[in-house]
């Protein structure tokens, strides 16, 4: 059947999905549990209600369950924002001279700017119908904190918010955003708790890192009466929620007749790529299709294609539980130069355990070439893309430039997460050739990985 393939496709509200997709409940071999730090044996889920949510927690450790209901008040919050746009880039296919097909999904029609709003909003509410007082968080480059600020403020939530120092000083209007809000904001390491002190005094001058934050947002939450801790990435729970992602990409690629050959996604904890591919790697697994999945990392922080699959801690402070990941080491510090978020020191352990497995692939690009590929992507497509996103347009085009070679008509999708209004250094950075690439050498990762706990 012929058909007019429009610029954009929104599905109606009708079409929306009503349930997440867990891809665990369709793995083979389950990504290996969390462990007690100190006995090294498996946790169960009660022993993260002292953290979490009652029902995230739950959500962290159930393996069997494929399709979990999103709550009505959740799917009508969703219908603010969502769906989300899957554009066709007919303006960058004609650009780069390419017989492949090029669609995006677009994440960044919300004041978050991004996709972390689809798992913010989900764990405010079961913050709410749990009766919390409050909550704690962590964020790099802003994304996170924002759109968690903008969920509690809906449920009048009080928040705290650790911000990576680096960050916090890189960008000052993300920081405004979050108190327009309503939240709390911290730079870390600060000097509002035991683990940031102790991170200050080894080092006056530290410019944070996720893992440090994460260390003082859940510190603040256990000593405070009627806290829990969030996170917006990482988790099973959040690549649970944001599943949202793909399972609409997938209804709309197919109200178009299409299917994709290769799909790109951005990983830094893993939350925009785990839920972009969700349905689609829910197809390979069962055996039905075979994409190929990449995930693109920055070369300044390549957990995937230079970590180690080893047990870590998910903190700097070490007193989160151990999980099973590719990790740089938990004391891994990304250089002041990077540009974007992507900046945490381990994988998803779902990613990572189908990583491991070769159900997908990684690769890793410095930061000029992918800000070389925003500035272009924009000119084309008339959307500035967050740098996080656009490390998944570099190799996007990479793939596309590869079929101009070939002469084969692939179909690409890939994620795009949000906008990059806020990173105005960093394009400044770009625009005047200030801007530098950094690749940690063996030298430097050997230091984390040394430090890794012998399990």
């Amino acid at each position: 059947m012929s058909m007019k393939i429009p610029h954009r496709l929104y599905l109606s509200e009708d079409q929306m999905p009503k349930q997440w997709y867990s891809l665990r409940a369709d793995m083979k071999d389950k990504p290996d549990p969390m462990l007690n730090p100190g006995t090294l044996e498996p946790i169960g889920e009660e022993d993260l209600y002292p953290v979490f949510c009652e029902k995230l927690a739950h959500q962290e450790f159930d393996d069997v369950t494929r399709y979990v209901d999103i709550p009505e008040e959740i799917q009508e919050f969703y219908k603010m924002y969502r769906p989300s746009p899957l554009i066709r880039a007919f303006n960058l296919e004609k650009a780069l001279g390419t017989p492949a097909k090029i669609y995006y999904k677009f994440e960044g029609n919300n004041t978050s700017g991004s996709h972390k709003l689809n798992s913010a909003i989900a764990q405010a509410y079961y913050a709410k119908k749990q009766g919390l007082k409050g909550l704690t968080t962590e964020t790099g480059a802003g994304q996170w904190g924002t759109a968690l600020a903008e969920a509690c403020a809906f449920y009048n939530i009080p928040l705290t918010v650790f911000m990576v120092r680096v960050s916090y000083d890189q960008k000052p209007f993300r920081k405004i955003v979050m108190q327009t809000f309503g939240a709390d904001i911290f730079p870390s390491p600060s000097d509002t708790t035991n683990a940031g002190r102790a991170m200050l005094e080894a080092n006056p001058n530290s410019s944070g890192s996720l893992g440090g934050a994460i260390s003082e947002a859940i510190e603040k939450a256990v000593t405070t009466e009627g806290y829990r801790y969030v996170l917006g990435s990482v988790l099973n729970q959040v690549l649970l929620h944001q599943s949202i992602i793909g399972l609409e990409s997938k209804i709309a690629m197919e109200m178009l007749d299409e299917y994709p050959d290769i799909i790109v996604g951005c990983a830094g904890g893993g939350s925009n790529l785990g839920g972009l591919i969700a349905p689609f790697m829910q197809d390979k697994l069962l055996g039905k299709a075979s994409p190929r999945i990449i995930a693109v990392e920055p070369a300044s922080c390549p957990s995937l294609t230079r970590g180690r699959y080893a047990y870590d801690f998910c903190d700097t402070a070490k007193i989160t539980p151990l999980a099973k990941m590719y990790t740089l080491g938990s004391g891994f510090m990304p250089s002041q130069n990077h540009a974007g978020g992507l900046r945490y020191h381990g994988m998803s352990p779902i990613l990572s355990k189908l990583y491991h497995d070769g159900f997908m692939e990684a690769v890793s690009v410095e930061q000029t070439k992918v800000f070389e590929a925003a500035a272009f992507f924009a000119k084309q497509e008339t959307i500035l893309p967050a740098p996080e996103s656009a490390h998944a347009i570099r190799t996007a085009i990479d793939e596309a430039l590869k079929c101009k070679e070939t002469g084969e008509t692939k179909t690409i999708l890939f994620g795009l997460t949000g906008t990059g209004y806020f990173d105005m250094s960093a394009y400044g950075a770009y625009n005047e050739g200030t801007m530098t690439d950094y690749i940690p050498s063996d030298e430097d990762l050997a230091a984390g990985f040394a430090a890794l706990p012998q399990v």
